[in-house]
């Protein structure tokens, strides 16, 4: 085990590769997994968008200039980088009227390689809320990859077969980490906006779990039950426990039906108990974590949980003619393929420059 550069440890073991990855939008594929159908009737015109090098917030803005909207009547399930070739559904309100020619919305501009495409429209009831969706499926592609082969495939094969720690990835901290920092400063009373307060509360319940997390690599327990053990369903955020560790909860556990959690950190007592409590007492101990707890019951927010272990559906990868790795996977919604490729080893993100954020 060692640790990585956000001082997250890794649970598989040592690197096993050094790689690039987006060195072109292609290299980084996301496609949304729906959690509904269109309903086919209704105010709201529902619109499955292929962007290239695009972010989300720029592509919601152009469907409420094209639909002559607010961008408050624009929807989206899920933020989706823009280093990317990336695929997701967005709704726009367009009560008692027809929508604009779509092709009046798509555009491509050779110059930077921006693009948007409309790949299908159709009315539906109902604004589309943040996180409603499946999750999503990666088609990534390692380019410069240096490494054993044979070891590199052996990682892969544990990670299909155990996956890897939930962990949040470190887009949600900000450049450099810095947005624990302003957390402290909005908790210590700094004054910010209401979009900024909520990206700086979850940067803190996120840095929590991540301690957590951390503290369960280091005892091998990210996928194992800890006496005092609470319970999420695979698929769902239904939670159940602390009871008795069984054949029966064994059996559900080795099948990926069910995984350890821990907090994400809010107003009340921890649900888990005897070695899971403890553990969780102590990885959240030290004053800045103390800070960030207080703050957080402060803001009003509430015990919840998370799985710690994170399964790679479908994990599949083959070796392109000139050495490069693709790799092909599902997550479900909140997961980072950041959290996959960390577990390989060391991938520099060639958009940027800098080491892709664990």
């Amino acid at each position: 085990m060692s640790d990585g550069p956000a001082g997250l440890p890794r649970a598989h073991g040592a690197p096993v590769l050094q790689a690039r990855i987006r060195q072109a939008p292609e290299d980084f594929v996301v496609e949304e997994l729906d959690a509904f159908e269109a309903s086919g009737a209704g105010e709201h015109l529902i619109l499955t968008i292929e962007k290239r090098a695009l972010n989300t917030a720029f592509v919601a803005r152009r469907i409420a200039q094209w639909a002559g909207a607010p961008e408050s009547a624009v929807g989206y399930a899920g933020i989706k980088d823009r280093h990317a070739l990336t695929r997701q559904r967005f709704t726009v309100q367009l009560p008692g009227r027809e929508a604009p020619p779509l092709e009046l919305l798509a555009f491509e501009d050779a110059a930077s390689g921006e693009s948007l495409r409309v790949l299908q429209a159709a009315r539906h009831s109902r604004k589309l809320p943040r996180g409603a969706l499946a999750g999503n499926r990666f088609v990534l592609v390692l380019r410069g990859v240096s490494g054993d082969r044979e070891a590199i495939e052996a990682r892969l094969h544990a990670i299909l077969a155990r996956g890897v720690p939930n962990s949040f990835g470190g887009q949600r901290f900000g450049h450099g980490g810095g947005n624990i920092g302003k957390s402290l400063a909005m908790f210590g009373g700094r004054r910010v906006r209401r979009e900024e307060r909520s990206m700086l509360l979850s940067a803190a319940r996120s840095e929590l779990f991540n301690r957590v997390l951390a503290a369960r690599v280091v005892a091998d327990s990210w996928d194992r039950p800890l006496d005092g053990e609470v319970w999420m369903l695979d698929g769902s955020r239904s939670v159940f426990g602390p009871q008795p560790f069984d054949d029966s909860l064994a059996a559900r556990l080795a099948a990926f039906d069910i995984h350890p959690t821990g907090p994400l950190w809010g107003r009340g007592e921890l649900r888990s108990s005897g070695e899971a409590l403890a553990l969780e007492t102590a990885a959240l101990d030290d004053a800045v974590a103390l800070r960030l707890r207080k703050g957080l019951e402060d803001a009003g927010l509430r015990q919840e949980r998370r799985a710690t272990r994170l399964r790679v559906d479908g994990l599949a990868w083959a070796w392109q003619a000139d050495g490069a790795l693709q790799l092909q996977f599902a997550l479900p919604p909140g997961a980072y393929a950041t959290s996959v490729l960390f577990e390989l080893g060391a991938v520099e993100d060639a958009a940027t420059g800098d080491p892709l954020p664990e």
